[in-house]
């Protein structure tokens, strides 16, 4: 599933396509068709990001609404330039205009949505560290007051939206916390250097579109290492690399299953 740096660039990439033009929208798999018919020939006015959650406003003046998406396990967008190809019909979503399309395939959520509707998802989600609206001491409260882990409670989008699993794994080992510690042994000073570290490295994967969580010192170039080969792309200290070697105790990484999803950690590194 894509990680929240993903969201917010899509909606950078929807702004910068489609923003104040009017936009064609068809719905060629039909599951939208009745909406994409309402937004056809509409302004797009904005796009918004809140964790794994995009919304694309449309036709303020005639106030249509927003189009919720969340891409889920399988949804994928992609972009061309125009002239378009003709879509398949497993093309759920599609805008065009006179220089750009973009088809949406597979996501989990594609709806048209009011004004509250919108506001009522913002507020069952958690800060967002790449909102300038986040409340990081928000998050904090939630995860002081709870027994349960603090790699389970990162992951929990009540408590902070948009990190997956491997903005997880990074921010744990590099700040050497324990993924077992319960969220409400977290002192406020672990916390605060947790979250200023998650809004750096997520605004950095907005810039590069990828996951890069190594310091400048642990690069391949620095250590002389190769590079990190896998089809998640960027350069990590655990995620996805159980068994192999650390790259500063040296131990192997561990991986276990923890809230459904794979943990990656060092115990050696991370014993706080």
């Amino acid at each position: 599933m894509p990680e929240g740096h993903t969201i917010h660039r899509l909606a950078q990439d929807y702004t910068a396509a489609f923003a104040r033009t009017a936009v064609h929208v068809t719905s060629p798999q039909g599951k939208f068709a009745d909406s994409a018919a309402l937004l056809d020939h509409t302004a797009l006015d904005t796009a918004d990001a809140h964790g794994k959650h995009l919304f694309l406003g449309f036709g303020a003046a005639e106030n249509p609404g927003w189009v919720h998406i969340h891409l889920g396990l399988f949804g994928k967008v992609t972009f061309g330039p125009t002239p378009a190809p003709p879509p398949t019909d497993t093309v759920r979503l599609r805008l065009a205009n006179d220089t750009a399309y973009v088809d949406l395939r597979g996501p989990t959520t594609c709806a048209l949505i009011t004004d509250p509707e919108k506001q009522a998802i913002h507020d069952r989600l958690g800060p967002d560290p790449l909102r300038p609206d986040a409340d990081p001491g928000a998050a904090h409260r939630r995860i002081s007051r709870s027994r349960s882990t603090i790699a389970a409670l990162l992951m929990d989008q009540k408590v902070i939206a948009g990190v997956g699993n491997v903005y997880r794994a990074e921010v744990l080992f590099r700040h050497g916390i324990d993924p077992y510690r319960p969220g409400r042994d977290i002192t406020p000073a672990e916390w605060h250097a947790i979250w200023h570290d998650l809004v750096a490295l997520m605004r950095e994967g907005v810039r590069n579109n990828r996951i890069d969580a190594v310091r400048p010192e642990h690069t391949p170039e620095a250590m002389n290492r190769p590079p990190r080969v896998d089809d998640h792309g960027g350069e990590v200290y655990v995620y996805r690399r159980a068994n192999q070697s650390c790259h500063l105790c040296g131990d192997p990484i561990r991986t276990a299953d923890l809230a459904a999803r794979n943990l990656f950690w060092c115990p050696t590194c991370q014993q706080q």
